[in-house]
């Protein structure tokens, strides 16, 4: 048996970025890294893709804040630690108070690795990237967004009249173990996260437009949606959609997505078409083994 750490992921493909995964010693875990080897060489190369003053994602929903990338040292103490989870941006992350779309970013950054998807490694996923929409690929979380603007609330700060995010359930603190109640327990914190207070003075009331199964990436998932009304600001529909990842069915994964309720914003048809379009990433496939 292996000591824990490191080593190279035998169920790698040769298809996609190279990366390693964590042995805990017993088994085969979910973290994901790209070696640093390959970090620095990046770096080198194209500046890991990421440097100073470039936007990245940073959340998910009608009020997705966009911030900017400060130091590619820290990508690289984030690509060598092992955590599912995404790295949170300086004072936002989920469900962290104020609200206003304060989900974290891809644990980090890689360039598009399919044309026309955003990737998700450590979830095996893909998401589609409409026409006109920024895609951000990243080791544990992707995102689509679209219509950047001044956060109403704070003007300093962007928000996107459109955005789809993917992390790991665990991610996100979830302990549950079904897609159904994944999914109904994450969307009250997705409405909150999305239209929170310090953006658009916290959700009023909501509607639920929908609760029911639903098949994403071949998996059996289930989905809610609703529609909010804020205090100020732009209305907004949110959903939560979780489903087994393609790449372990021991992994829940959580989609989040969230669209103004605006003439500028895109229709909510565009969200069925990106939930539809979800596929399994190139090259994912079942959990690896238990052994080293």
């Amino acid at each position: 048996m292996s000591p824990p750490g490191w080593h190279p992921d035998p169920g790698y493909t040769g298809i996609g970025p190279v990366h390693e995964r964590w042995w805990d010693g017993t088994r085969w875990t979910d973290h994901l890294r790209v070696p640093p080897a390959v970090v620095r060489r990046r770096r080198m190369r194209i500046g890991l893709g990421i440097t100073a003053g470039v936007v990245v994602l940073a959340a998910i929903g009608g009020s997705l804040f966009l911030l900017s990338d400060q130091s590619g040292d820290e990508n690289e103490r984030a690509a060598t630690a092992p955590s599912t989870a995404p790295s949170e941006a300086p004072g936002r992350g989920p469900g962290a108070p104020g609200g206003g779309g304060e989900s974290g970013a891809p644990e980090q950054q890689m360039p598009q690795t399919e044309d026309g998807y955003a990737t998700d490694l450590t979830s095996g996923i893909s998401l589609p990237v409409p026409d006109g929409w920024k895609g951000s690929s990243g080791i544990a979380g992707a995102g689509v967004t679209t219509g950047e603007y001044p956060c109403p609330g704070d003007t300093s700060e962007q928000c996107v009249r459109g955005g789809v995010f993917s992390m790991p359930a665990k991610g996100l603190k979830l302990d549950t173990t079904t897609a159904k109640a994944t999914a109904v327990k994450d969307i009250s914190a997705n409405a909150t996260d999305s239209y929170g207070e310090k953006i658009y003075g916290g959700i009023t009331s909501h509607e639920e437009l929908e609760s029911e199964p639903v098949t994403v990436a071949g998996e059996q998932g289930y989905v809610v949606r609703w529609k909010v009304v804020t205090k100020s600001g732009d209305d907004g529909y949110v959903q939560s959609l979780a489903f087994p990842s393609p790449r372990s069915k021991d992994m829940l994964i959580v989609v989040r997505s969230g669209f103004d309720i605006n003439a500028k914003a895109p229709a909510l048809s565009v969200m069925d078409d990106i939930t539809e379009g979800i596929k399994a990433a190139s090259g994912a496939g079942s959990d690896p083994g238990t052994t080293a």
